[in-house]
């Protein structure tokens, strides 16, 4: 009976909300009903309405100035601890909103209210700001909280030199950490807010971070996880992606998870056709707009932006109306970028290389920091699209030469797109060969020059590839740069128009994304220096094997091998 009860409690307490499009478009709340405890919940909201914003003129309440998404918020928060089994129903709560909505403010607000209302002894409430500039002035502000406020002041006692904040009776310590720093090393925090999650989780340890701070929650019941955050300045990647995936799977009822999300964005669909610049729907996602956000002052922004250039567009999006960078809303994008993702299709090398009639390879070789990329582009046999599939190898020393694409390049591996290597001239070029093989005996390949190559980094790969019984006229040596601005060009068009698909690989769309471009005279140019530290070698590839496809050249099948007297065992 007991197991009945628990599953039915389980089911009221659901945080999905499947219907979010319709409660945001329509401006209503994305909270769903939940059986609440009604004290704690007012008492937390009677609080929090009470205390002081301190960096306001005449020092209003927030109860005076804040919209009613925050009182929905706060109320949900502290109305989902039981005070009688002193256990809470809903353990982590995932805030994604806009810059200017007075994130900051509410963090907190709701800090210096857990702190209140807490009952365990010498308890940590952790507030982790993104910078120690940010950290000083979270700090800052629930000092000015307190001093505002005569019996707070009595109650609480000011660090200033450690940023802390102590309980005289419970001595519980709210503590403002920053992320610039190594700040959680065995956390035993009762109640963490997290503010700007994207730049926590950007820190290479920031899967090991979050590890350590559930687990201080482990042992205390009544704690909470809060993480309020902007959307990421570049595409969602690492930590950040998996903690906002894991909100969104949740919120759309595929997780049944103790996390309630709460996010100020778009539906997909308005974000990629570009919705998001008619401001008709910027209040949608900026819920205190006239409050501590004008819509002149976004307007303002949006102008600057668009006179600075894509970058700045980018930026703009991505901060004020929390629209997720990636394909199509790149930086200095290529134009190929914007047709990328619609051309995905339920394919794959091995249907490629069954129904294709011909078939082309492109490498572009890599050093230790780089990746060695691969592409296969093959002409359909009736329909005559292109369709193309990439893979990449890189050394392992890769993951710390380049910290900062670590974890993508690591869920590339785990996607199976990306194999590291402790030697590339030996396991990776063996797989290379291995697959040019595969399309051999096939008798996909043109008689001469279906292997495309940039010319540099490549000796050992044609070396094997000449060991496998291939011959150097099968070798093409793409020139690269301002040469490849006819592949660089062709494929936007393209996929425009479907004659180009490809397999809707992650490790493409990374490296699309990645793309800079660069105007050199007439011609338009991507270059790994361009680019920076992110990495476009499987794209690079593909342009070696659109070079060689615009030739329209004809496979030869299997009989010109034979004739060259090469047997193939095995």
């Amino acid at each position: 009976m007991s197991k009945m009860l628990d599953a039915a409690r389980a089911k009221t307490w659901s945080t999905a909300v499947v219907d979010w499009e319709e409660r945001l478009l329509s401006q209503q709340s994305l909270i769903p009903d939940l059986p609440l405890f009604d004290a704690p919940a007012e008492k937390a909201l009677r609080i929090f309405k009470r205390l002081k914003v301190p960096d306001l003129i005449g020092t209003p309440t927030f109860g005076e100035v804040c919209e009613e998404w925050v009182f929905d918020l706060v109320r949900v928060i502290f109305g989902s601890y039981d005070p009688e089994t002193k256990r809470r129903m809903i353990r982590e709560f995932f805030v994604l909103i806009p810059k200017k909505n007075g994130k900051s403010a509410i963090a907190a607000g709701i800090i210096v209210t857990a702190a209140i209302l807490n009952e365990r002894p010498e308890a940590e409430l952790i507030l982790i700001a993104p910078t120690q500039r940010i950290a000083g002035i979270a700090f800052k502000t629930a000092l000015g909280i307190i001093r505002l406020d005569h019996t707070l002041s009595k109650l609480f006692k000011p660090q200033q030199h450690l940023k802390q904040i102590t309980h005289h009776d419970t001595l519980a310590v709210i503590m403002i950490l920053s992320a610039d720093g190594d700040v959680i090393t065995g956390s035993k925090g009762t109640f963490i807010l997290v503010d700007e999650t994207h730049v926590l989780a950007s820190k290479a340890k920031a899967r090991e971070i979050f590890v350590e701070l559930r687990g201080g929650l482990a042992s205390r019941d009544e704690g909470f996880l809060l993480q309020i955050t902007t959307q990421s300045k570049t595409p969602p990647t690492g930590q950040f992606e998996r903690e906002l995936q894991q909100a969104r799977d949740v919120r759309d009822g595929k997780l049944d998870l103790p996390l309630l999300a709460v996010l100020y964005e778009l539906p997909k669909k308005l974000q990629e056709d570009e919705t998001w610049k008619d401001e008709s729907v910027w209040p949608l996602v900026n819920p205190n707009l006239d409050r501590s956000v004008s819509l002149e002052y976004l307007r303002d922004e949006m102008r600057k932006a668009e006179r600075e250039g894509s970058d700045a567009m980018t930026l703009f999006a991505s901060q004020h109306l929390n629209v997720q960078v990636g394909v199509g809303l790149g930086t200095g994008a290529w134009a190929g970028a914007d047709y990328w993702l619609k051309a995905a299709r339920d394919i794959t090398f091995e249907t490629i290389v069954e129904t294709s009639d011909v078939c082309v390879i492109g490498v572009d070789g890599g050093g230790l920091d780089d990746l060695l990329g691969f592409a296969v582009l093959g002409r359909h046999a009736e329909t005559k699209v292109w369709q193309h599939w990439g893979k990449a190898w890189a050394d392992k020393d890769v993951l710390k030469l380049r910290k900062s694409i670590a974890p993508e390049l690591q869920k590339l591996v785990d996607a199976g797109e990306l194999t590291l290597v402790d030697n590339l001239e030996e396991e990776a070029n063996t797989e290379i060969v291995d697959l040019c093989v595969q399309l051999r005996d096939a008798g996909k390949l043109p008689e001469q020059r279906g292997i495309g190559m940039d010319p540099e980094g490549v000796a050992s790969i044609i070396d094997a590839l000449i060991d496998a019984g291939f011959e150097i006229d099968d070798i093409e040596a793409v020139s690269q740069g301002y040469r490849l601005n006819a592949a660089i060009k062709s494929v936007p068009v393209k996929l425009k128009n479907r004659s180009f698909v490809h397999c809707g690989q992650r490790i493409m769309t990374f490296c699309v994304g990645n793309a800079k471009v660069e105007k050199r005279g007439n011609a338009v140019i991507v270059t790994k220096a361009q680019s920076g530290t992110a990495k476009i070698d499987p794209l690079m590839a593909l342009f070696n094997t659109v070079m060689i496809m615009s030739r329209n050249p004809e496979a030869v099948g299997v009989s010109v091998y034979n004739e060259r007297g090469i047997e193939v065992i095995g």
